[in-house]
């Protein structure tokens, strides 16, 4: 039996990229995300191109109702998880008074609580094999406070530490546990954000998503804890280390102030 990879997000960005990473390696796959339309074409193209399995499941994974959907049907299905990518996530960019609460909830929900409990309920059958891979989408934001995006930095910041740990936990069980830490991609992450006038965007230089998700992939492959790709990315993430945190705090703000 083929292993199979769960992706959150799968329909676009970063999700898409890993699902065809992991069906080019010969892994079957559950598709995640809420958009039916573009999983089941995307499940279509990898069975076309890889000769792959790929099961979808439209549910909006910052509800209870979402993860209870996907975890019924991995379980009915029969379906073991050998491999999960918590990808799923968005931001929003607005000074936290002026910011709409509800998108903020349903932020934590999804770019935290989804991602832990997904992690809880696979890991076990993994522990049960003494293999697995788990690969959490954190970012740089996850380094460093985000004044301008306070709510999503500190949503990265979570993954971050709660990745580090279980994977710290996990060693010497044979299951794998990698936080990707990507700077500015082009996804579609700027414009759910409403991201379009910020400073740091007339100056950053995009990463591609394929990019990005292959050096995640690979890093997840080798065992690495952390994958931060790009040597500016890692420029970024160590600068905090060496210069006053107030000063940070400072920059940041300014890279996320809007302009007009």
């Amino acid at each position: 039996m083929k292993d199979i990879a769960l992706v959150t997000g799968a329909s676009s960005g970063l999700g898409l990229e890993f699902a065809k990473l992991f069906a080019q390696d010969g892994y079957d796959l559950v598709l995640v995300a809420r958009s039916a339309d573009k999983l089941d074409a995307l499940a279509h193209e990898l069975d076309q191109v890889y000769d792959v399995t790929a099961w979808t499941v439209a549910a909006d994974l910052s509800t209870p109702e979402g993860l209870a959907t996907l975890t019924s049907f991995t379980r009915s299905s029969g379906l073991v998880i050998s491999a999960l990518v918590n990808n799923a996530g968005f931001g929003d960019c607005a000074d936290f008074a002026q910011a709409d609460i509800a998108k903020l909830d349903q932020m934590v929900e999804l770019n935290i609580r989804a991602l832990m409990d997904l992690s809880y309920y696979y890991l076990g059958d993994m522990l049960e094999r003494n293999s697995g891979l788990i690969l959490n989408v954190a970012s740089v934001a996850g380094f460093e406070p985000g004044p301008g995006m306070a709510t999503y930095f500190a949503s990265k910041a979570f993954v971050l530490s709660f990745s580090e740990a279980l994977a710290e936990e996990l060693r010497g069980t044979g299951i794998h546990v990698t936080a990707l830490c990507p700077g500015t991609t082009a996804t579609k992450f700027w414009n759910v954000a409403e991201a379009g006038t910020l400073s740091m965007l007339r100056q950053a230089v995009m990463a591609k998503p394929e990019d990005v998700a292959a050096y995640g992939y690979e890093s997840l492959k080798r065992g690495r804890v952390v994958a931060v790709p790009g040597i500016g990315n890692k420029l970024m993430v160590n600068a905090p280390r060496f210069v006053p945190r107030a000063l940070v705090r400072r920059i940041v703000r300014e890279l996320l102030r809007k302009n007009g």
